[in-house]
C-alpha cells in the first residue's frame, strides 16, 4: 500500500503543514509572511546593482567638487565602510582623483547620470510603498525623486568636503543625527505624506542603527577581504567587495523601514494593557 495521501504527498508531511498553518496565523507568522512578500533580498540586489551603475558614478563627480580640500569619492567610501588604511588605499586605486574627475566630465555625461540617478529614488519609493501596503504614487509625483536625489547629493557632498568637525569627537553624533533625519524625511517624501511622521521615526532610527552595525561588520570582514581580493583578483576583487557592501546597505535600508513598521504596530499593543489598568 502507498504511504501517501490522496494528493500523493507523504503522510509525515501532514503535521508539518498543520504546524505551518498554525504558525502563519500567529503574530510572528504574519510578520514572516510580510517579510517574504517584501522580497527583501531581491529588492536589495536591485538596490546594489542600480546604485553601482547609476548612483556611484554621479557621486564620484559630486564628491570631487571640492578639489582643494576634498579627497573624492574613494575617501567617502572608505569612511562609509570603516575599513583599514591598507584597504582604503585599494579603494582609492579604483577612482580618479577629484581634479581629474572634473576635467574628464562633460555636461552631457553629468545630465545623463542625473537622469539615471532618478531611477534610484523610484526603487526606494517602491520598496517603502510595499512595506506600508500602499498603492504606487501617481506619475506626476515624480518631482519627489528629483528633490530626494538633490538632497541626497547635498548630504553626501557635505560629508565629502572635509568639514571642520570631521576629526572632532562630535563627528559620530552629527553623522547619526543627519542620517536619521534624512531617512525619516525620505520616507515621508517618497510616500507622499501618506504615513504620519511619528510612524516613520522608528524606521529611520532602525536604519541608522543597521548602518552602524554594517560599518562594524565591514571593519571586521570587508577590510581584510578587500586586501586579499586585491591580491588575488586585482581591482576587480575590490569592486566585488564594494558591490557586496552596497547589497548590505540595501538590506539595511529596506529592512530598517520594515522593522520600523513592525515596531510602530507593536508599541500600541504593549501600551494598551497599561492604559486599561490606569
Amino acid at each position: 500500500m502507498s504511504s501517501s495521501s490522496g494528493r500523493g504527498a507523504p503522510r509525515w508531511l501532514a503535521p508539518v503543514r498543520r504546524a505551518r498553518s498554525v504558525f502563519r496565523r500567529t503574530r510572528a507568522g504574519r510578520r514572516w509572511v510580510r517579510v517574504r512578500e517584501l522580497a527583501l533580498w531581491q529588492r536589495s540586489l536591485g538596490f546594489a546593482a542600480l546604485g553601482f551603475l547609476t548612483l556611484v558614478p554621479l557621486l564620484i563627480v559630486v564628491s570631487a567638487a571640492d578639489t582643494a580640500n576634498g579627497q573624492g569619492f574613494a575617501q567617502w567610501l572608505g569612511d562609509g565602510l570603516g575599513v583599514s588604511t591598507s584597504a582604503r588605499l585599494e579603494i582609492e586605486r579604483l577612482f580618479a582623483l577629484p581634479g581629474q574627475t572634473w576635467r574628464t566630465t562633460t555636461a552631457f555625461g553629468l545630465a545623463l547620470l542625473t537622469v539615471f540617478g532618478l531611477s534610484f529614488g523610484t526603487v526606494l519609493q517602491s520598496g517603502y510603498e510595499s512595506i506600508w501596503d500602499l498603492p504606487p504614487s501617481r506619475w506626476w509625483a515624480r518631482w519627489r525623486h528629483v528633490l530626494w536625489l538633490g538632497v541626497l547629493i547635498g548630504v553626501l557632498y557635505l560629508s565629502a568636503i572635509s568639514p571642520p568637525w570631521r576629526h572632532s569627537p562630535a563627528r559620530g553624533f552629527v553623522t547619526v543625527a543627519i542620517g536619521t533625519l534624512f531617512f525619516w524625511w525620505s520616507q515621508r517624501l517618497l510616500l507622499a505624506g501618506r504615513i504620519p511622521w511619528a510612524a516613520l521615526l522608528p524606521g529611520a532610527v532602525a536604519t541608522m542603527l543597521g548602518l552602524l552595525g554594517l560599518r562594524i561588520f565591514s571593519r571586521l570582514v570587508f577590510s581584510p577581504l578587500i586586501a586579499s581580493s586585491a591580491v588575488t583578483y586585482g581591482p576587480f576583487g575590490t569592486v566585488l567587495v564594494v558591490q557586496s557592501w552596497l547589497l548590505g546597505v540595501g538590506v539595511v535600508v529596506f529592512g530598517g523601514a520594515l522593522v520600523g513598521r513592525l515596531l510602530h504596530e507593536e508599541l500600541p499593543r504593549r501600551a494598551s494593557p497599561a492604559d486599561q489598568d490606569g
